[in-house]
């Protein structure tokens, strides 16, 4: 009774405590408005929205593993004779970074499997965020009001590929140590500031003394500032501007439809953390990834077999490898055309188009309303063949990356395996272009044959003449609302003869972006249903 009483009484100081802390806190800055509006915002049901949700995750193993790392790793570049306890390196100058990525693989107790959760980590938070922002391209996510999510997306994009490379840099072995020399030999390519900028970054000439610091210090202090910074903006703009949601009954462009924070999605979404830390655990356990004492200690003259970048640079060595060496000097200084333009302006290029296509398409619109209902990639044909054009062009570059592995593998020539890449990097967006685009007219006619005819019921039937014919069954409301509900918008009329050059290429876009479609049956009735439904949000009426 005695023991009863006292938990009893210790269980009402910590509710008093609890309860005062929160108003106190409360008193000071805006608690309750806060958890008010987090605990009443509708989160998404499709599988599709958890892409985000994975690249968070696995961001925040990598976090605490590179935490834990930095406990151990020494970014000097000071050699001296290794020691270890990996034998075949024992006696070989190696410099403080090497050293002490061996010590954390072999001595200390689990630093092997942290090494490896933090590079795995790493590999899928850059496949999940590049695959989230594939989602919102297709399904047209990025279109007013949420141009400066995809504008902050597109940085962390590029932030994440930066602080990659850097963590991939620093344990200096040979592999790493390549792909340095590569990084500089880019750096250097920069007409007129690129020798000022090489000897600059490495503190010297090539391999300097300095570069390894460096890279840590970007590596554990301003990409993860700046990335936690950013993902922070990104998560309170998702919460403002609430989430797109996909054509359903009940849910139209001027609410959103979903399941509370609390418990439904705090319980689905600490189930899914906790299955993205254990599986990267398991893959770490079980799949190796970047054995350094295999490589060995950088060297400026030697060079690795079968050296090659995690997957999201592979595109770049691709790109260099599939350049013409195109060179020539002007007034003393050699222009490296073979390596500027595939290794800064290619990448450059392709961030430019990712930061202005929202911008781009909303001009070539001429749209101004809000959307909240994602586009079903069928129902925008050009759109998506642009995405498909982009992913292969992507896919070729990082296919052309392992060329000599490929070349030697199936036994044919790399300079004809070179030329044919050369070929595919030109004419395979062009060709994924034109076929996603037909795909995407014929599931449109898909689409409006389910509506006239029904789906078919896989029964065959025989008329009184003897005919046979296969049954349908009219669809149900759900299937004809996804279908039937679809903002698609008309192409802009013909600009006078005299008009500015701006709104004839205007319109001349438009045309090409919508012209082509399969309308779907509906009546009048309909029509007027679906134009309520994809209508934007009312503005808001400020109250004197």
């Amino acid at each position: 009774m005695l023991l009863r009483r006292r938990r009893q009484m210790l269980e009402a100081r910590a509710r008093q405590a609890a309860f005062s802390g929160y108003v106190g806190a409360d008193r000071r800055a805006p608690v309750s408005e806060a958890f008010g509006m987090l605990f009443r915002k509708a989160f998404p049901d499709h599988w599709s929205f958890l892409l985000g949700e994975i690249a968070l995750y696995s961001f925040m193993v990598l976090v605490l593993t590179g935490s834990y790392l930095t406990l151990f790793f020494d970014p000097s570049m000071a050699e001296s004779p290794y020691q270890g306890p990996y034998a075949p390196l024992r006696g070989l100058l190696v410099t403080g970074a090497y050293a002490s990525t061996l010590h954390i693989s072999f001595d200390v107790r689990g630093g092997l499997l942290i090494r490896q959760m933090h590079h795995w980590a790493a590999l899928v938070f850059v496949a999940a965020a590049a695959v989230h922002m594939l989602r919102i391209f297709f399904t047209g996510a990025f279109r007013r009001p949420r141009e400066l999510n995809w504008v902050i997306g597109v940085t962390l994009f590029m932030l994440a590929l930066f602080e990659g490379f850097c963590g991939y840099s620093l344990p200096d072995d040979l592999l790493s140590g390549t792909g340095l020399r590569t990084a500089s030999t880019i750096v250097m390519s920069i007409p007129v500031v690129g020798t000022y900028l090489d000897f600059f970054v490495w503190g010297g000439p090539f391999p300097g003394h300095a570069v390894i610091r460096r890279l840590y210090i970007a590596h554990v202090l301003f990409a993860p500032g700046l990335l936690i910074a950013l993902i922070a903006a990104h998560l309170v703009l998702v919460v403002y501007l609430k989430h797109t949601q996909w054509p359903e009954r009940g849910r139209t462009n001027r609410n959103a439809v979903g399941q509370p924070m609390f418990p439904q999605f705090t319980a689905k979404s600490a189930g899914l953390n906790l299955i993205v830390f254990g599986l990267i655990a398991v893959l770490s356990g079980l799949a190796q990834i970047n054995p350094v004492w295999n490589f060995g200690p950088y060297r400026a003259d030697q060079v690795s077999t079968n050296a090659q970048p995690d997957w999201y640079v592979g595109f770049l060595e691709g790109a260099l490898r599939l350049m013409p060496p195109w060179e020539n000097a002007v007034g003393g200084h050699t222009l490296m055309w073979n390596v500027f333009l595939p290794a800064v302006v290619l990448p450059g290029l392709l961030f430019v188009v990712l930061y202005l296509y929202p911008f781009f398409e909303r001009w070539v619109t001429a749209d101004l309303f809000e959307h909240h209902l994602c586009d079903r990639p069928r129902n925008r044909p050009v759109r998506t063949g642009l995405g498909v054009a982009g992913v292969v062009f992507y896919a070729v570059l990082l296919a052309a990356g392992g060329n000599d592995v490929a070349a030697w593998s199936f036994r044919i020539s790399v300079d004809a395996l070179t030329w044919i890449y050369r070929v595919a990097v030109i004419a395979g967006p062009v060709i994924a272009f034109l076929v996603a685009k037909r795909v995407c007219l014929a599931l449109q006619a898909h689409d409006r044959r389910l509506l006239e005819e029904g789906k078919e019921t896989g029964t065959v039937r025989q008329s009184p003449e003897g005919g046979f014919g296969e049954g349908n069954e009219p669809l149900d409301a759900a299937h004809r609302y996804r279908m039937l509900v679809r903002d698609i918008p008309a192409p802009l009329e013909r600009p006078a003869a005299g008009a500015p050059r701006r709104y004839r290429l205007r319109a001349a876009l438009s045309t090409w972006f919508y012209r082509d479609r399969v309308e779907m049956p509906a009546t009048d009735e309909q029509r007027l249903q679906v134009s309520g439904r994809t209508l934007g949000p009312l503005p808001r009426v400020e109250e004197e």
